[in-house]
């Protein structure tokens, strides 16, 4: 067991003062109202850009930051927005996305704060967010339903969205319709020729509201033609994959879809050392159209799949804060197409 030695407690100084406006005021020149508007990006008072220079190199220089909490009770709200951590596995798209609107809601002068995926779920979940008082909250995938959406209005949200298959009483919403996903790539095995047709299932926690729209799309793009389909539970490791590749010449399958690229990536790998070669024996098709699969030999075909881009959905938050009595407005923001390449 590594033993992390001890250190002597550091002798007690003498607290540091901590800045105020007024001290950035006198440095920089200006009254504590021009530091109150330039740091608070108040539009409606005009501020010459060498003022406006000076006010944020005084800030920078006595490390004086503004009080949230103040600034929170003058303006009524916070610029706060609360968005929950993901209790799904985050993939390299769906995770660019979140950084992106995360970048973005910064440029509108809001502060995004992530909440913890552990802890409460659902509705109770709500009222450890509605804690932190903020403007908005931007909840990722499914749990949150109408009685959490009424517990954040009330503490003072002015915005509640959701990003997910359903849309949920009194919120915003942004549905993700995953069976699209699905049912390209059902429709494109299907065109090219293949009638016996796996679909992975992730075994993961979490991915259910990804991956069981997915499977009923390839079904519905399907239904009614000499196609089958058959359900594979995998979980993302390299000896499952190889024991699914294992058995494949006895499922007698001529084609997957393997829910994303990664899985599409994981199964291929273990299929080449079983032996099974990739179109000829199997087609793979997976989605999300990451570079990776572009670099693999044969390439992969992929499901392209297009997000709303961060600053679309920025801007959409900000509107509803803006108008908190608007009524809930509902989007569907994901775009499904085929990019075919090599494995099929």
């Amino acid at each position: 067991m590594v033993q992390i030695p001890k250190t002597p407690a550091p002798s007690p100084t003498a607290p540091r003062s901590v800045p105020t406006s007024a001290d950035v005021a006198r440095l920089a020149g200006v009254s504590r109202a021009t530091v109150s508007y330039v740091l608070n990006n108040t539009s409606a008072v005009r501020i010459s850009e060498p003022t406006r220079r000076r006010v944020h190199e005084a800030a920078k220089e006595l490390g004086y930051v503004p009080h949230a909490a103040a600034r929170s009770l003058r303006a009524g709200h916070s610029r706060m927005v609360l968005m929950p951590a993901p209790t799904f596995p985050v993939g390299p798209l769906y995770g660019q996305f979140l950084s992106d609107l995360q970048v973005a809601l910064g440029r509108l002068d809001y502060t995004v704060v992530q909440y913890g995926g552990a802890g409460p779920y659902g509705d109770e979940a709500a009222r450890a967010w509605a804690e932190l008082r903020p403007v908005a909250v931007l909840v990722p995938g499914a749990g949150l339903g109408p009685k959490g959406v009424t517990v954040l209005k009330r503490s003072g949200a002015r915005a509640v969205v959701t990003l997910g298959p359903e849309s949920v009483e009194g919120a915003h919403a942004l549905l993700m319709d995953h069976e699209a996903v699905g049912h390209c790539a059902g429709s494109h095995l299907y065109d090219r020729g293949r009638r016996r047709i796996g679909v992975l299932v992730p075994e993961e926690d979490g991915l259910e509201s990804f991956s069981t729209p997915r499977l009923a799309g390839v079904r519905h793009a399907l239904h009614g033609t000499d196609a089958t389909v058959t359900a594979l539970p995998l979980g993302y490791e390299e000896e499952a994959a190889a024991r699914l590749a294992a058995r494949w010449r006895e499922l007698g399958l001529d084609a997957v879809f393997a829910y994303n690229d990664e899985y599409a990536m994981l199964l291929m790998r273990a299929l080449h050392d079983e032996g099974v070669r990739i179109p000829e024996d199997a087609a793979v098709i997976g989605a999300d159209d990451l570079m990776l699969g572009r670099l693999l030999r044969p390439r992969l075909s992929t499901v392209h799949i297009e997000l709303p881009s961060g600053r679309d959905l920025a801007e959409l938050v900000d509107h509803a804060v803006r108008d908190p009595g608007a009524a809930p407005e509902t989007h569907k923001v994901l775009g499904a197409t085929v990019v075919h390449r090599d494995s099929s």
